[in-house]
């Protein structure tokens, strides 16, 4: 339960109880360690770009923001122990739910009750939001049945793929985008493309060349594989090493450099669903990457920037609110409509989830470029 720290501008642990008393506290929860820990440093940074930003233009309410951080492992325990402690101990007045599904789905119970404002960053499962049951609960990034919507939109339209083979992790994350992918096949969206196998390994996998094998067999024209980083990028390896020419797409789970790092030269034109365009002319967007990429010396990620948005969108509902009461902020973030955020202009929220434009990228020479984006109203709204 170790408490990474707190950001303020400079960045450095809170003195004493007249600072706190000038600070506003928003909580953050991250996987810092652990399998996830790239993800936990895209969380990391970003926050602290974006306590940066807030501070330096003024703070809210007439006071700077602090970020009270977190590691929660992306473990549900663990996160659950801590949101306790970002209520009874830190005194939050928001949080940023900075993790993976489970610890995100664990935690927003708590919040809800609570009445404290709570914006995921990336968690794909429904449960977090639940549908609006948790009022205070709002997810920043996509609805992972949205997000398999996208991807099946991306095959059929972008790749204009005819035979596609699925093969996606048998957690949370994987099967939610699993079941958007496969309603969207089987409508008629999908245009009659044939979905010629539905494989799930598990969370631990290392060795995907069975499930490869049987895919080669089938011989598809698109491979669907849903994942993080740290197993789509040693998916798409092994699968050109066993002389599969299949086109690759894959999901936010593998935006991210470390994917790239990790599959090398067979990264090369591997197309994701996500909601971060490195190509996107707006300053937000173009300010945002060069600051990261200038002070953590790495290329940022849907990740980091989801979790700035999250951060950001918070900061907003306050001002608007022109109030730290949770139920202040909640009608603020739920009132938000055409928001220049990072990951694209949000449109609102329907029930806690967000309304965007879904963006589809492709590696070029190493780095994730503009490929298409997803606007339908029917694949984007929830």
């Amino acid at each position: 339960m170790k408490r990474i720290g707190t950001l303020l501008i400079p960045m450095a642990l809170v003195a004493g109880t007249a600072m706190q008393a000038q600070t506003v506290k928003i909580g953050v929860l991250a996987p810092i360690t652990g399998f996830a820990a790239a993800d936990g440093a895209s969380v990391k940074n970003s926050i602290k770009l974006a306590v940066d930003h807030i501070n330096a233009t003024g703070g809210v309410l007439g006071k700077k923001v602090e970020a009270v951080l977190y590691d929660d492992h992306a473990d549900p325990k663990e996160a659950t122990a801590l949101a306790r402690k970002l209520i009874e101990q830190d005194g939050v007045k928001a949080v940023v739910a900075g993790s993976y599904s489970m610890p995100s789905r664990a935690i927003a119970p708590l919040f809800n009750d609570e009445k404290i404002p709570l914006v995921a960053a990336y968690a794909v499962h429904p449960d977090v939001t639940s549908g609006g049951k948790f009022s205070y609960c709002f997810r920043n990034g996509f609805l992972g049945t949205v997000e398999g919507k996208a991807a099946g939109f991306a095959c059929v339209n972008l790749l204009k793929g005819k035979n596609i083979a699925v093969l996606t992790s048998d957690n949370d994350f994987g099967k939610e985008m699993a079941a958007g992918f496969k309603a969207y096949m089987e409508s008629p969206a999908g245009k009659g493309a044939k979905v010629v196998s539905y494989q799930t390994y598990p969370m631990s996998e290392k060795d995907y060349k069975p499930y490869l094998s049987k895919i080669k067999g089938m011989n598809p024209d698109i491979i669907f594989s849903g994942g993080y980083y740290f197993q789509s990028g040693p998916m798409v390896k092994q699968a050109r090493e066993m002389g599969i020419t299949a086109q690759f797409v894959g999901e936010e789970g593998a935006d991210s450099p470390e994917f790239v790092k990790i599959a090398g030269a067979a990264s090369e034109g591997f197309v994701i669903v996500t909601n971060l365009n490195r190509d996107d002319a707006r300053p937000v967007v173009k300010t945002f990457l060069k600051e990261y990429a200038d002070q953590f010396k790495i290329s940022p990620d849907m990740v980091g920037a989801s979790a700035y948005d999250a951060f950001m969108i918070i900061c907003d509902g306050i001002k608007r609110a022109n109030s730290l009461d949770g139920a202040a902020m909640q009608k603020a973030i739920a009132g938000v409509k055409n928001y220049n955020g990072l990951t694209g202009m949000i449109r609102g929220f329907e029930k806690g989830e967000v309304v965007k434009d879904v963006q589809v990228q492709v590696v070029k020479n190493g780095e994730f470029r503009y490929k298409g984006v997803v606007n339908d109203p029917a694949l984007i709204h929830p």
